[in-house]
């Protein structure tokens, strides 16, 4: 398999170092924007959803997707744009479920809504499988980066007569400190404006490949007649080969993959929470869905369509033996001049950023509102007044960014062991999805979902996964589809069924169990020594995931152990949570949506359709969070006083940028005048003499 290396020439490093400057500096600007930890993680909430779609595409359009679909195009052909295709059929139950619970819940994370929810155990449980996921996939987003800019680079760099040796970790540890930079200091709104451009450059550069590459190979019949057959077809075989098939890739790429990013990706989550509205972000999903992956597909595949089509030309402008994870690059530096070339590295240096800018910020929102709060608030801990609070809840996000960019490095080491960025991905998805997706679908779709059920899916679900990885032609064949079995890297897409049933098997199991639980775990108090019998359960449980990790014992004892560790926390949840479902499920399923508005709101909801009005802005020497409009602005909008109102510069081009979110307060008899406290002025950057809009909400 042939290497490449020192593709980059003197202009295309300009280009690059011009762009990574730019970027950022452009990022950082937006620090400007961070007066609280919701700014930084979640922009204020204040954007428009066209700006929200296009940044949404950079970071789904990352930095592993040119490399594996462009890997997976060269190899099989048009069939590499089919997992684009899977998101529609989910879509509606993110749209009227998901989506306008984890905004009008106010929750900042994924963890916290399994405590309100369920409980804070459930929550403890979740945080450690959403931090494992977002750091798995910040490390293969890393690791992507090491792989694609590596053959740009020479063998080694001489500085003052020093060799200093290219390798895939120093590669790596760099462009995550250029990354770290601007998402430390410029937050969600940096992510977003800086993924805005990025969205649009690499949606241009894909197309600008794809017109390239057709006009080199002598147009597009000349290249639609150079691919194989085989290569012309929208889908893959049902199941075969191992390594791409249908049945495989839908389940694990289409399904785990999919949903899991769109239903657990907290850095493509707090896209949507930084929308405006539920509506704003609903309009963004959609507008992504029909137009932007259709888009997508042909932008990161093109390229491995184009280098196959190279392959078949007499003579071959491409190598057949090339490493797919450069096909991309090749392909590129093959029918691009030299200026072209520059451009299409600043490009793909977009898409590289994208992703991991997302996870970063994503995974410091996790660990701020997982694990920071909860420990100082443990231990009671105040700094002083609410506003020095805030300062130093910003300090501390900005930490955690830089501490996590360290163990995405250091995530990379594992996932550097699999032959290809696709093959790892698709594991990754497999083993790390199910769990996660599992507990958030029934907790949103099924009332009767309860806390033992969510602990059990998690812990028991995840031991039988584990299980199945280690004894793959017992347990995953049955549900292979006729996939074949690779010895080396066994069902590493078909695995992704066999661990959904895992854990969607147990919840429902533990969860329709329920009464008999309640049953035994009531007799049990009857007894004197229940206290001891529960801390033994809890040991037992223990001990037995230890098994299972260090796989202690043969299948049939370790299956054993499994339907143990299911009892025991079914019986020690029932014994320790106090659950009660009148709290728990009020605004927290796709049943009580309605319900849920009126608690982010504080009151009952003001559906009256009115008007968007426009105002002068005027300061007033008050601190009270609310905004102050005429009786007749207030008639026009059918507000009334404490309906939410949204504040925002006149000019739709900036998407929100300068805007906030408050409550009307009393009016007054001034037409065409909107009074504001200082504070609202700073959130919103507002500038003498421009002109707002002011909308109600709810």
């Amino acid at each position: 398999m042939e290497s490449l290396h020192g593709l980059g020439t003197a202009t295309d490093w300009v280009v690059m170092f011009v762009y990574f400057i730019g970027i950022m500096l452009f990022g950082s600007y937006f620090a400007k924007y961070n007066r609280s930890t919701n700014d930084f993680f979640f922009g204020g909430r204040r954007f428009a959803w066209w700006l929200i779609s296009v940044s949404i595409v950079a970071t789904g359009v990352g930095s592993h997707s040119f490399v594996k679909y462009a890997a997976k195009g060269f190899e099989h052909g048009i069939s590499s744009t089919m997992t684009y295709m899977n998101d529609w059929f989910f879509m509606p139950l993110f749209l009227f479920g998901w989506l306008p619970i984890v905004v009008y819940t106010k929750i900042r994370s994924i963890p916290e809504y399994f405590q309100k929810r369920f409980s804070p155990s459930a929550r403890f449980v979740a945080t450690v499988f959403q931090l494992l996921y977002l750091l798995g996939y910040l490390g293969i987003g890393l690791l992507t980066l090491g792989k694609i800019f590596t053959p740009l680079l020479p063998v080694s760099f001489s500085i003052i007569g020093i060799s200093i040796p290219v390798t895939l970790m120093g590669v790596i540890i760099a462009i995550a400190i250029i990354t770290g930079v601007y998402t430390t200091f410029g937050g969600q709104t940096a992510v977003i404006f800086t993924d805005l451009i990025q969205g649009f450059i690499l949606l241009f550069a894909g197309f600008l490949i794809f017109l390239m590459g057709i006009n080199y190979v002598g147009g597009f019949e000349s290249f639609w007649h150079l691919l194989p057959p085989d290569w012309r077809l929208p889908l893959a075989d049902f199941n075969k080969p191992s390594d791409f098939n249908f049945i495989g890739i839908f389940w694990q790429d289409g399904v785990a993959g999919s949903v899991g990013f769109l239903f657990m990706n907290m850095g493509l989550l707090m896209r949507f929470m930084s929308a405006k509205s539920v509506d704003e972000g609903r309009k963004a999903a959609v507008f992504n869905v029909l137009f932007m992956l259709p888009l997508s597909a042909i932008v990161v595949g093109n390229a491995g369509w184009i280098g196959k089509a190279l392959t078949q030309m007499i003579p071959s402008q491409l190598n057949p033996n090339v490493n797919p994870d450069e096909v991309f690059i090749a392909v590129t530096h093959i029918i691009a001049s030299k200026g072209v070339f520059g451009f299409v590295i600043a490009a793909l240096t977009a898409t590289l950023l994208s992703t991991v800018d997302s996870l970063i910020n994503a995974i410091a929102a996790v660990y701020m509102n997982d694990v920071h709060h909860p420990i100082k608030k443990f231990f009671n801990k105040k700094t002083g007044t609410a506003e020095h609070e805030a300062k130093q809840e910003l300090r501390a996000a900005r930490i955690a960014s830089i501490m996590i960019t360290g163990l995405g490095i250091l995530a990379t080491i594992p996932f550097s062991k699999y032959p290809t960025v696709y093959e790892a991905h698709g594991y990754f998805h497999s083993t790390l999805t199910p769990p996660l997706v599992t507990t958030i679908f029934l907790g949103v779709f099924w009332k009767k979902f309860t806390p033992a059920g969510v602990l059990a899916t998690l812990l028991s679900g995840s031991s039988l996964m584990i299980l199945g990885a280690r004894y793959p032609a017992l347990l995953i064949t049955p549900f292979a589809h006729g996939t074949p079995l690779d010895p080396v890297h066994p069902y590493i897409y078909i695995s992704a069924l066999y661990n959904l049933i895992a854990c969607a098997g147990i919840g429902v199991l533990v969860t329709l169990t329920y009464n008999l639980q309640k049953l035994v775990v009531e007799r049990i108090k009857k007894l004197g020594s229940h206290s001891i019998i529960m801390t033994a359960l809890i040991i037992l449980i223990v001990i037995s995931l230890l098994l299972i990790w260090f796989n202690i014992g043969s299948l049939a004892i370790l299956f054993t152990v499994v339907i143990l560790i299911t009892i025991s926390i079914s019986l020690t949840s029932h014994y320790y949570i106090k659950y009660n479902p009148k709290v728990q499920l009020d605004g927290l399923t796709a049943w009580s949506i309605h319900r849920a508005k009126e608690i982010f709101k504080g009151s009952k909801i003001n559906e009256r359709e009115g008007e968007v009005i426009k105002a002068n802005w005027k300061l007033k020497n008050d601190i009270e969070d609310v905004v102050n409009v005429s009786k007749e602005d207030m008639k026009r909008m059918e507000a009334e006083v404490g309906d939410l109102v949204y504040v925002s510069d006149a000019r739709k081009y900036l998407g929100g940028l300068k805007s906030f979110h408050s409550k009307f307060g009393e009016p007054h008899d001034e037409p065409g005048i909107i009074y504001i406290i200082e504070e609202h002025r700073l959130t919103a950057q507002f500038k003498e003499g421009k002109i707002l809009t002011a909308e109600k909400e709810m």
